[in-house]
């Protein structure tokens, strides 16, 4: 069958927009070709609120038939965060079918060129773009996010994620030229002449291991650099967040068939409950490729056992900010506030440890003691969500039980700054919305430290009593070193202070933010511009997004001819 989509075609089609990606990882400026406000969809064949939101409802209940071959049973089961039954079915896999089958498809997509794959990875991106009010709904329903920010976090800003990876994949393959005259002189004798041709080849199957929270903020840069480098991929979701990978994978899949390649190069494993298949896909020589965000302990295991494979991690730390002076009081609490709070710290750029010098800090409004700044910022958590609805439009649903019995004993590791506090939700009844509990310690504890230095995932926070500037600058380090961070703010007026915390996180690679006070947070970053963790701690073996996140998803292999 002709392809429906010609190479030509996508190439005049999506070839800008890859050129304005590249010079934005270049520059590192702000860019992005996917509109944020959900007002700006519903032209051009992209769907608008209503339609996305029908296109979700059409889906619950239904069973998602992908076509992809090896299918043997059908499973589901996920229950949204806000209380509704999902009802969906995904095709599940005998691994013995499909993973021949997606091999089968690699030869076509490697000879089509970094170019090609570049632009029909493009195209994909495109039509998840256009229907990002439904993805929106999906995504809201299987990580508890609130709609807005599923709709940008999930959407938008996954998607920009995921353009990022394929400027990235493709700058690097195109560093080396496709084919070279080389001629070696001999002196009196006919010069040594060779041609030589370079390809770019896969290294294999890519495994990309979803999360719940972040199902396609974090999906997208594995599974479109692994696709742009040539590689087919399975998609291997969290089993309480499917159906935005699903999504995302019959796209990808119809996409691929009109574009003449096959429909295989991307396919789901979804999985019956308790199964578990994490584990076996990821040991299986045929993955040569994983890309996992999740626990800590998981992550140590894909590393230690996925010997086969190059495998890419971002797993937990515990992000530490230092508040050691501030010339706008008002602003620092009021960031804070809302980076404690935004999806009730569900983020894995959330902070969790704020240092504050037992004697108090210097501000704007005259000398603050620790107490005096713990009360302070409580108050303002308290006013930032003390409306419901305007909190339920933050905070979203506490993901997991697991989560909420967190929160449930944060209470009883030290003194209470601010106490959770349960929301209802009155569109969802069901949810379980609860807003940041903040706990003191004192950082010279040693019962404190068991606290303090285990990540508590969710709406925890400690307010840690340190002795001094010094004191606090060493627990950073400490805490990067042993247990990593995705990122790192402080807030202080004094350069020496400031020089001292920013050497520290230059040693240790973490990503680091001075005295926000306005509107960015420490726990948001921008694709093409911000990196998303570095690498280089404890709390990731990679970085979204920069090229070695991408360049050893390939192998450049040579063949030469003579004459």
């Amino acid at each position: 069958m002709a392809a429906e989509l010609t190479a030509p075609e996508l190439i005049a089609k999506h070839r800008p927009t890859l050129d304005q990606a590249l010079e934005a990882i270049r520059t590192r400026a702000y860019w992005s070709p996917h509109p944020e406000h959900p007002k700006a969809y519903g032209e051009h064949g992209s769907l608008d609120a209503a339609a996305g939101k029908a296109a979700f409802d059409a889906l619950l209940g239904t069973r998602l038939d992908l076509g992809q071959a090896g299918t043997d049973d059908w499973v589901g089961g996920e229950t949204s965060p806000y209380g509704i039954e999902l009802g969906v079915s995904y095709p599940h896999a005998d691994l013995d079918v499909l993973l021949p089958a997606m091999r089968a498809g690699q030869p076509a997509w490697r000879d089509a060129g970094a170019e090609v794959r570049a632009v029909v990875c493009l195209e994909i991106l495109k039509r998840i773009s256009d229907r990002t009010h439904e993805f929106a709904h999906a995504v809201m329903h299987t990580s508890g996010q609130a709609f807005l920010m599923a709709f940008q976090a999930g959407g938008p800003h996954a998607q920009d994620r995921g353009l990022e990876a394929v400027a990235y994949a493709y700058a690097e393959q195109v560093r080396t030229p496709h084919s070279a005259e080389w001629s070696k002189p001999q002196g009196k004798r006919d010069p040594l002449v060779l041609t030589k041709n370079f390809t770019p080849v896969p290294r294999g199957i890519g495994l990309v291991i979803g999360c719940n929270t972040f199902p396609t903020w974090n999906g997208y840069p594995g599974l479109f650099a692994s696709l742009a480098t040539g590689n087919a991929v399975l998609v291997k979701p969290h089993p309480r967040a499917v159906l935005p990978l699903a999504l995302t994978v019959r796209i990808a899949r119809e996409v691929l068939t009109e574009a003449g390649f096959a429909a295989d190069l991307v396919a789901l494993a979804a999985e019956r409950p308790g199964e578990g298949i994490a584990k076996a896909l990821a040991t299986r020589p045929e993955i040569r490729i994983i890309d996992y965000t999740g626990s800590t302990s998981f992550g140590d295991w894909l590393e230690a056992n996925a010997r086969q494979a190059q495998v890419y991690t971002e797993k937990a730390g515990v992000n530490t900010v230092i508040v050691h002076s501030t010339d706008d009081y008002k602003g620092m609490l009021s960031n804070l506030a809302f980076s404690l709070s935004l999806y009730s710290g569900q983020m894995c750029t959330t902070p969790q440890n704020l240092l504050i010098p037992r004697e108090g800090i210097a501000t704007d409004q005259g000398p603050k003691t620790f107490d005096e700044v713990t009360a302070d910022l409580a108050r303002a958590v308290d006013g930032l969500l003390g409306d419901d609805a305007r909190a339920n439009a933050l905070l979203g649903a506490i993901v997991n039980p697991d989560v909420k019995a967190r929160l449930e004993a944060a209470a009883g590791l030290g003194e209470v700054a601010l106490a959770s506090r349960e929301i209802t939700n009155p569109e969802f009844p069901g949810a379980v919305v609860r807003t940041p509990v903040i706990v003191k310690l004192d950082g010279a504890k040693p019962d404190a430290e068991a606290a303090y230095m285990s990540e508590c995932f969710g709406p925890v926070s400690f307010a840690v009593a340190v002795d001094s500037a010094t004191d606090a600058v060493e627990l950073l380090r400490r805490t990067v070193r042993e247990k990593g961070a995705m990122t790192v703010g402080a807030y202080t007026t004094d350069s020496e202070v400031e020089r001292a915390i920013e050497e520290v996180c230059l040693e240790e690679a973490a990503q680091l933010s001075f005295n926000l006070t306005g509107g960015v947070f420490v726990n948001q970053t921008a694709a093409f511009s911000d990196f998303h963790g570095s690498g280089g701690n404890p709390a990731a073996n990679a970085a979204l997004c920069d090229g070695a996140f991408v360049a050893n998803r390939f192998r450049v292999v040579e063949v030469r001819h003579q004459g």
